[in-house]
């Protein structure tokens, strides 16, 4: 049946709205992959456009079976060259103006920077994301000092700025870092498929031969990149304090290792750990599931994060947890009902955390794996982060997804 011309007159008349396109910016496309893989399924299933700008790495094939438009980028993470970040700078400014998002979302530390200077010059709307203040807040060196002077430069131009734990957000504010306070959003995580990361009971485990029957082998995992700033090198100190009275235990390590960080640990340092004896270096994966369903307790005694989704994943999925007492790690292990915490940069304290671990024997860990579940489910599903996410881009360029 034809249309009345009434009809077709006010459909002729009907604006056109493009898709929308949201833009992912971060140092390492691996990181966009692995940690909100949830909010890029949620925007490709509806139809949005999806670009992640990142340097090339392995994940841009799977990114792109997605349904995302993989663009590389140089950062150089290492270098406290201007010119290396001038470069950054100038390269996003083109991709902005080429790829027109309707709005941006930067990860890390450089994108934070250059990306929110390059979406205010190319006119792109923005949102930074501070995953975790890294080196920025650990060091005391010169080049943290002009990180701190070129943030509160850059955070004059995001529309929000979202931190994952509150020790973060009062950092920058107690030091004047944010140009707009009132922009500051407090996220409390980027949350946890739970479908994902099921709850698995533990392992039941047969004695290991070089141990007594009553004492069945253990297994420590450490899951990161491999960084002197994750605590690997206390976990290691740690392993070799243990290894005579806890002959049964195991300390393994599962991350890339020589990456492009200040803080990177060399392959040839892991190597010689290995001929050591005292760690099993298990390589990276793109699936950690089976790593932390094998392991007895995941481990990060790291200096500081943003909300760590390894330990997010352990919880969720059973794993008693063993961390320090920092910004990040403090949000998901609440010490002694999911975990234990311990002091930063202190492998005594490192030492006898795990120790008190290996003594709880299996019903008090599989306590701790019951509470670590229940709070996961609480505080950090992943759903909510999403729907975050969909309220601002909402709020920002008037499309839902």
């Amino acid at each position: 049946m034809n249309s009345s011309p009434a009809r077709t007159a006010t459909a002729a008349r009907a604006p056109h709205r493009a898709p929308l396109h949201v833009a992912l910016v971060c140092n390492t496309a691996w990181a966009i992959y692995t940690y909100r893989r949830g909010l890029l399924r949620a925007l490709t299933q509806a139809g949005a456009q999806v670009t992640v700008v990142a340097p090339r790495d392995r994940t841009f094939e799977p990114l792109t079976e997605m349904g995302c438009r993989c663009v590389e980028l140089p950062v150089a993470s290492k270098s406290t060259n201007p010119l290396d970040d001038l470069r950054t700078l100038a390269t996003l400014f083109r991709h902005y103006r080429a790829l027109k998002p309707g709005v941006v979302f930067h990860y890390t530390i450089k994108p934070n920077i250059y990306g929110s200077i390059a979406a205010w010059l190319a006119r792109t709307p923005s949102v930074a994301v501070t995953t975790g203040l890294g080196y920025v807040f650990i060091q005391k060196s010169r080049a943290a000092q002009i990180a701190k002077r070129l943030y509160r430069l850059a955070f004059r131009f995001p529309r929000e700025v979202w931190f994952l734990n509150r020790d973060d957000e009062t950092a920058f504010r107690e030091e004047n870092l944010l140009a707009h306070p009132e922009r500051a959003r407090l996220l409390h995580g980027e949350g946890v498929d739970l479908d994902e990361f099921p709850f698995t009971p533990l392992p039941v485990r047969e004695a290991s031969p070089e141990a007594p029957p009553a004492a069945p082998a253990f297994t420590f995992v450490l899951i990161g990149r491999l960084l002197w700033d994750k605590g690997v090198g206390e976990y290691v100190e740690a392993a070799r304090s243990l290894r005579a009275r806890y002959p049964h235990a195991r300390f393994q390590l599962l991350g890339p290792v020589g990456v492009d960080n200040p803080s990177a640990i060399a392959r040839d340092e892991v190597a010689a750990w290995e001929r050591e004896g005292v760690i099993e270096y298990l390589g990276e994966t793109a699936d950690v599931r089976p790593y932390i369903a094998a392991a007895d307790c995941v481990v990060l005694p790291s200096y500081r994060e943003g909300v760590p989704r390894t330990l997010m994943e352990a919880s969720a999925m059973g794993r008693p947890i063993v961390a320090t007492d920092v910004p990040g790690c403090r949000e998901v292990v609440a010490d002694g009902e999911n975990g234990l915490l311990c002091a930063a940069r202190d492998a005594a304290s490192l030492t006898g955390a795990l120790a008190r671990m290996l003594d709880l024997g299996d019903a008090g860990r599989a306590a701790m794996a019951e509470r670590g579940r229940k709070k996961i489910e609480k505080e950090f599903d992943e759903r909510v982060v999403v729907q975050r996410y969909r309220e601002l881009i909402r709020e920002i360029t008037g499309s839902t997804f």
